[in-house]
């Protein structure tokens, strides 16, 4: 063997013991599910959107680190794909709010499917997704809205308290209503068009995990009922599943 193979051995022996091995990149754990039957846990819904300013309530959730379920109309969906993208990118739920919000208990049977499809159809468009519960258009159920939404494969979800905001349009008043009615387990309608709504909402965060609460999706919330396709939850008086 040459002298001048020798050396370039030599010095690929050298960069190689140099070398240092490869770095593996820190792996972020994985936040464990939240339990709601071991924590206090409340549910934050917002109907009607994705509305005008969801895209900044979407921040808000993002930097406390809060989910939330959205129960979208279909036409503001195909309006604003970009939100609706977001939220299910960012570990939010999409829930089915009708198309252009009828009520569904004075529609014919037709026109609830064509507007729960199409819903259906501008959520996967939008999110590749499709919404796993419908929240019938002004909370207006009975047992032909019942029997559509098993068709659909769908538990209808309501509300145990409002925050009114449609009403007030005042955050104060919002605050201190949401805050009024917060409970274990609750499941609030807010709306995210409602610009009142999203301007109070860091503090009103704030001020819901200050009393122990875990904000989650609906579906966390509802785990323990197994509702199945076609049930409604909770029950309103006088309905009889």
């Amino acid at each position: 063997m040459s002298r001048q193979m020798s050396s370039l051995l030599a010095i690929a022996a050298v960069c190689v013991t140099l070398t240092p091995a490869p770095a593996f990149a820190a792996q972020t754990p994985k936040k464990a599910p939240v339990d709601c039957e071991q924590v206090k846990c409340i549910a934050l819904t917002f109907d009607d959107g994705p509305g005008k300013y969801a895209g900044t309530l979407l921040d808000t959730l993002k930097k406390y680190d809060a989910k939330a379920t959205f129960f979208l109309e279909g036409q503001y969906v195909k309006s604003r794909p970009a939100y609706v993208k977001r939220m299910v990118a960012e570990g939010h739920e999409v829930g089915n709010h009708s198309y252009s919000h009828p009520d569904f208990t004075k529609s014919e049977a037709a026109t609830i499917k064509s507007e729960i499809q199409k819903t259906q159809d501008e959520v996967k468009k939008a999110a590749g997704v499709e919404p796993k519960l419908l929240r019938p258009p002004y909370g207006m159920a009975d047992l032909q809205v019942s029997d559509i939404a098993a068709e659909f494969g769908m538990p209808m979800v309501l509300w145990t308290a409002g925050s009114e905001d449609w009403k007030t349009k005042d955050v104060k008043a919002i605050q201190k209503q949401t805050l009024a009615v917060a409970q274990q387990n609750g499941i609030i309608l807010m709306h995210d068009w409602v610009k009142q709504t999203v301007d109070g909402m860091p503090s009103l965060i704030k001020t819901l995990k200050n009393k122990g609460y875990h904000l989650v999706t609906v579906s966390e919330v509802i785990k323990k009922e197994n509702l199945e396709p076609g049930d409604i939850y909770p029950v309103p008086a006088g309905w009889e599943k």
